[in-house]
C-alpha cells in the first residue's frame, strides 16, 4: 500500500498543476465568456457566464473585416513556413548528426548561436534586405526569412543521434547514397520529431505578428494576426466583436496542437534522450 505521505505529495502536487492549469486557461475564457456576451454586458465581471449566448458577435465580426482573405494568407504564410523548417533542417541535422566533415562542431555551435540573438537585432537588416530583392507585401517576405530555424535544426539533430548508425551502414551497403539514407531511412523514423518541428513552426508562423505588421502594407496580404491588430482598431471598444475575432482566428492552431500532440509530446521527449 502507497504510504500517506506519498499520496499526499501527489496530491499536492496535482492541486499545484491544476491551479496552474486554470491560471493559464483564464485568458482564453474570459476571451470566450466575452464573445459570447451582449454589448451592454461587455464590462460585467470577465467570467461571469451571460445568460443568454449572442452568436451574433461571431457573424457579425467575420462580416466586419475580410477573415476569408486573412485566413488564406494565414493558412499560406504557416504550412509553407512548417513544410521549410520539416525539410530544410532535417537536411541540416542530417549533415550535422551524421556527415564527418572540419570546422562540423563549430559550425553546429554558431547555429545555435543564432537562438540567442534576439530577434529585433535583426529586423531591421532583414527588412533592408527584403526591401532590396523588392519582396515587400509578398508571400517571399513573409515566408522565406522563417523557412528554417536553428531550435528545429537541433531537435531534428538530437533525434537523429538516437537512430543507431547501423541502419544507415546497411541502407549504404544496399546502395544507398546519403541523400537517400535520408529519405528512405532517416526521414521516415523521425515521424515524432517532424511533428513536434512542425508545430512548434506552425503556432509560430500561425501567431507571428510584427514580421507581417512590417512586410505587409495592403489589406489583402496581411495574416490574421495583423488582421484581429486592425480590427482592433476600427473597433476599439467593441470587446465582444474583438473576442469573438480571436476565438475565431485560435481555432486552427488548437485543432493541429490537439491532432498531433501524441508525436509531439513524444518527439520533445526522445529529443533528450542523447546528446
Amino acid at each position: 500500500m502507497m504510504p500517506i505521505q506519498v499520496r499526499l505529495g501527489r496530491l499536492a502536487l496535482h492541486l499545484v498543476l491544476a491551479a496552474g492549469a486554470l491560471l493559464s486557461a483564464l485568458p482564453f475564457l474570459w476571451a470566450i465568456t466575452t464573445s459570447l456576451k451582449p454589448a451592454r454586458l461587455t464590462y460585467t465581471p470577465p467570467l461571469v457566464i451571460p445568460t443568454h449566448f449572442q452568436w451574433q458577435n461571431y457573424v457579425d465580426a467575420w462580416r466586419a473585416a475580410p477573415f476569408p482573405r486573412f485566413y488564406l494568407n494565414s493558412a499560406i504564410m504557416a504550412v509553407a513556413i512548417t513544410a521549410g523548417q520539416v525539410l530544410l533542417s532535417a537536411l541540416a541535422a542530417y549533415a550535422f548528426a551524421r556527415l564527418r566533415f572540419p570546422g562540423r562542431d563549430l559550425l553546429f555551435l554558431a547555429v545555435l548561436g543564432t537562438m540567442m540573438v534576439p530577434f529585433h537585432v535583426t529586423l531591421i537588416p532583414n527588412y533592408l534586405v527584403i526591401r532590396w530583392l523588392g519582396w515587400v507585401d509578398t508571400y517571399y517576405a513573409l515566408v522565406v526569412p522563417r523557412i528554417v530555424g536553428a531550435f528545429s535544426i537541433f531537435l531534428f539533430r538530437q533525434f537523429f543521434l538516437t537512430i543507431p548508425s547501423e541502419l544507415d551502414d546497411a541502407a549504404r551497403i544496399d546502395g544507398c547514397s546519403r541523400l537517400g539514407v535520408f529519405w528512405r531511412v532517416m526521414l521516415p523514423l523521425s515521424g515524432p520529431a517532424a511533428a513536434a518541428v512542425a508545430i512548434f513552426a506552425f503556432l509560430f508562423a500561425w501567431n507571428d505578428f510584427l514580421w507581417p505588421l512590417i512586410v505587409t502594407n495592403s489589406v489583402d496580404m496581411r495574416p490574421i494576426q495583423v488582421g484581429l491588430a486592425v480590427f482592433q482598431g476600427r473597433y476599439g471598444t467593441r470587446w465582444t466583436l474583438l473576442m469573438a475575432g480571436t476565438i475565431i482566428a485560435t481555432v486552427p492552431a488548437l485543432v493541429v496542437y490537439i491532432v498531433a500532440q501524441r508525436r509531439f509530446i513524444e518527439g520533445v521527449t526522445l529529443t533528450g534522450l542523447k546528446g
